[in-house]
């Protein structure tokens, strides 16, 4: 099951959207930044039909 979710770049704040993959459960992963490339660190949590994504800089 997909999703898309619009967030913020923590580095350089444009938005862009992530596609999420929401059958794999919960997910820890990194994608660069469309804009900056620096790298995104992604957190995906799933419960049944619920989910949540936050987005962190690497570094924190």
């Amino acid at each position: 099951m997909l999703e898309t979710e619009n967030y913020h770049c923590p580095y350089c704040g444009e938005p862009a959207e992530a596609v999420l993959d929401l059958s794999g459960g919960d997910q820890r992963y990194i994608e660069d930044c469309p804009v900056c490339c620096r790298p995104i660190l992604f957190l995906l949590w799933t419960d049944g039909q619920d989910w949540s994504l936050e987005v962190r800089r690497e570094d924190d």
